[in-house]
């Protein structure tokens, strides 16, 4: 259950010293016990003075903390560790519940954040990114998981979902297994929101084979209050943006942020900063972009704390953690001392962010899932965690007969090209018009023909164009909803479109896919390469902390 720390090291602390305690220390080791002790905590204040802070402070910051016992039963499960390393989990909650489950308030969040009602959003984990420390410092390597990959959930069901769903499914049961207990609405949103994270960090350790060490869990709210008490936020686009707000109706889910904002740096205000990280809406990738802004906005906030010099004045930290205290829960084996001891290695541009890769889009129960390759994935993190020679791209498994292509059970296949090449169904034409030239379509399609479209023709749109279309002719139903998926709009049947095409019209505005990148560079069999993500098929680009990053 997630609680109140009320003193330094919190349940840690009275677990490992129960069992001794009123037990008299053995006279022969007594001396040898205080003398030991002594030294420990006199270096401890000689490393903590000379980054400015005292012991009492870090005890300051650490008190009121909310702590969460939901790693126990993951570690339970948790792959082995091989060094000293640190794996910390960031989890951002869309939830617009308050930590005792009431609705954050109407005016906040629909008028002041445009971000729906308090029944939308659920329990869904928006934000998945690991952290990895090295044991011996250097560069930390940041990972995130797209929110929609298609993945065995553990601690939920067991079923498979979107990785976002397991923390919401599991909550939703353990409510049900408490039912009738009496709890109070306060303490039943506690004890089923520490079965969801229990769930999500079980389901992110499965998925990725490697453990968690600590977790962080904020929500809607939470990274409000975060952003304000840091605003303004700088924060840079390779092109302007406008993300008008489109009001729910009986047939339209509604959607978009009121986010617009031209291309280059801009200051923003807290309001701002979350339309930034929420849009998903008119962008070419759709959620997969998004996922690059939240990346980019960690890096910004990261490098303003370190630019302002928060980071090393207690009293802005205390500000800071005023929020914090309030907003965020972190695992209950975590302190802040231990995290302080680890800072150096997140500031000053030594974080570096990428994006799993998905291998295309499919259709379950009426949801569009990203399709992923469980096995590829494990061999990405176990080359960047443990700097093992680059995995090549694996063939795509063979189809077991007697498997529908749109059971949730089936595994998905390791790339739409792949399913293609042995023997799958081939994907629609896709006919590509850019409104930047042919040479933007070009590269559009063959970024397309990557994920398994067939190349159709190609050519100009009207340079007045500013909105991306996606319309597609008879038989290309599917297809064209899972392309449109990919760049944030909705597909439309049109006479006009040949029979088994889909007609792709890039706005002004938009620029190519990124293509998934091809093995190369590989280091020599049993060598670590230079640099670890080398020849690695990463989601687009990485983003690189240690001052403004620009994203799309």
């Amino acid at each position: 259950m997630a609680e109140r720390s009320r003193s330094h090291g919190g349940a840690r602390g009275g677990a490992r010293g129960g069992g001794a305690r009123g037990r008299a220390p053995r006279r022969g080791t007594a001396p040898l016990t205080v003398a030991g002790r002594t030294l420990a905590c006199t270096v401890s204040v000689a490393v903590l003075g000379a980054s400015g802070f005292t012991w009492y402070e870090y005890r300051s910051l650490d008190d009121g903390m909310i702590k969460s016992t939901a790693l126990s039963e993951a570690k339970k499960n948790a792959p082995p560790h091989l060094d000293k390393s640190v794996n910390l989990l960031l989890i951002g909650l869309d939830s617009r519940k308050d930590m005792d489950g009431n609705d954050l308030p109407k005016q906040f969040v629909e008028d002041e954040l445009h971000a729906g009602s308090s029944e939308i959003g659920g329990y869904n984990t928006n934000a998945l990114i690991v952290l990895h420390i090295p044991a011996n410092g250097g560069k930390v390597t940041a990972l995130s998981v797209p929110r929609d990959d298609y993945v065995q959930t553990v601690g939920a069901d067991g079923k498979m979902h979107k990785i976002k769903e397991a923390y919401g499914i599991a909550k939703g049961a353990a409510e049900q297994k408490l039912a009738g207990k009496g709890l109070s609405k306060s303490e039943l949103e506690r004890q089923s929101r520490e079965a969801g994270r229990s769930a999500t960090i079980q389901t992110v350790q499965s998925f990725l084979d490697v453990p968690i060490d600590h977790f962080a869990e904020v929500n809607l709210i939470g990274f409000y209050d975060i952003a304000k008490a840091v605003e303004p936020i700088q924060v840079c686009l390779n092109h302007p943006v406008d993300d008008p707000i489109i009001a729910r109706t009986a047939t339209h889910e509604g959607g978009g942020t009121g986010l617009k904002l031209p291309a280059g740096i801009s200051s923003l205000d807290a309001a701002q900063a979350l339309s930034f990280v929420r849009q998903r809406h008119h962008l070419t990738n759709g959620d997969l972009d998004r996922t690059h802004r939240q990346q980019a906005f960690i890096s910004s906030v990261e490098y303003r704390l370190k630019q302002q010099g928060i980071l090393n004045d207690f009293g802005q930290m205390q500000k800071l953690f005023a929020v914090v205290k309030k907003d965020v829960v972190i695992d209950n084996e975590w302190n802040i001392l231990d995290f302080a001891r680890q800072a150096p290695n997140l500031t000053g541009g030594n974080v570096e962010f990428n994006t799993l890769p998905i291998t295309g889009f499919k259709s379950v129960g009426g949801q569009e899932v990203n399709t992923v390759n469980p096995d590829l994935i494990k061999k990405i993190v176990q080359q960047l965690f443990n700097h093992e020679p680059a995995p090549p791209a694996p063939p795509a498994p063979a189809a077991t007969p007697g498997d529908a292509p749109d059971d949730p059970a089936a595994a998905p296949a390791a790339s739409a090209a792949a399913s293609t090449a042995a023997g799958g169904p081939a994907k629609a034409v896709v006919d590509v018009n850019a409104a930047a030239g042919a040479g933007a379509a070009s590269n559009e399609s063959k970024a397309l023909a990557e994920l398994g479209y067939q190349a159709g023709r190609i050519g100009d749109a009207p340079a007045r164009t500013r909105a991306t279309t996606v319309a597609y002719g008879a038989g290309a139903k599917s297809d064209a909803q899972q392309l449109a998926t990919r760049y944030g709009v909705t597909a439309t049947p049109s006479g006009t479109v040949p029979a088994g095409h889909i007609l792709l019209t890039l706005a002004v505005t938009r620029t190519p896919s990124p293509t998934p990148a091809a093995p190369s560079g590989t280091a020599a069999p049993g060598e670590p390469s230079a640099d670890p993500v080398a020849g690695l098929p990463m989601q687009g680009p990485a983003v690189k902390a240690g001052g403004i990053p620009c994203v799309d």
